[in-house]
């Protein structure tokens, strides 16, 4: 066989075999054109925007775009971020996906007694006694609920807030205006354990860039997070 088609199959059989998490997601160029004329219509002066090429993707990227003086500018991105082991869709209870949509964002939180310096946005600490219950069927669903007893005798599955993926985070009002049993809870934005390993449902990004996106939240500019396939138009 011709060394140079070898060389080839050995390339393409070492391609193939790489895990799609792990292969370079460059992302869809985006229209800002096209874009902006979309913002637009939010009824927001700051956009978080996330963007997966594809809806199975658990990879992406975010940007955050202020409207200044009448005309919308990117101020930060892209940057790489994680998302749900299953990627993006509409979404319920365990399914391991980010949901579609756009959405306002709730309160920042984290283990630290104090907020990091230089946010805006409101802050809770989580202690030990802090958790976001998951169970569809309970009263408590997709909320915050401070609990002195044992969590697993109320509940059958919930999350403990002061975990250290969540030493720095920012809820996203999914599901929660009303609350829909069974339609999915607890998406946040928070630190990833690794850039090659996805979320149950969640965007996630190194501690660095949350922390820059956290500061960069505007309360006075009605800021919400829109997350898309492709460009993040649709």
């Amino acid at each position: 066989m011709n060394y140079r088609i070898r060389l080839m199959m050995v390339f393409l059989l070492l391609v193939g075999s790489i895990p799609a998490y792990q292969q370079a997601d460059a992302g869809a160029p985006i229209d800002e054109a096209r874009l902006f004329k979309k913002l637009d219509q939010l009824g927001s002066g700051q956009i978080i925007l996330v963007a997966a090429d594809r809806s199975s993707s658990s990879t992406g990227r975010l940007y955050v775009y202020e409207k200044q003086a009448g005309t919308w500018q990117r101020q930060l991105g892209p940057i790489p971020v994680v998302l749900g082991n299953r990627g993006l869709g509409k979404t319920k209870e365990g399914d391991g996906k980010t949901p579609l949509g756009t959405y306002t964002l709730g309160t920042a939180f984290g283990s630290s007694p104090q907020p990091p310096a230089g946010l805006q946005i409101d802050y809770r600490p989580a202690g030990a006694d802090d958790y976001w219950v998951d169970t569809p069927q309970s009263p408590d669903y997709n909320n915050w609920v401070a609990y002195e007893g044992d969590p697993q005798e109320r509940w059958s599955s919930f999350e403990r807030l002061n975990h250290p993926l969540y030493q720095h985070a920012v809820v996203i009002n999914y599901n929660t205006n009303p609350v829909v049993p069974g339609k999915g809870s607890a998406i946040f934005m928070h630190i990833w354990r690794a850039a090659d390993k996805p979320t149950e449902g969640c965007i996630a990004m190194s501690k660095d860039h949350l922390l820059r996106v956290m500061k960069m939240i505007d309360p006075e500019r009605s800021p919400k997070i829109r997350i898309g396939v492709g460009n993040g138009i649709y």
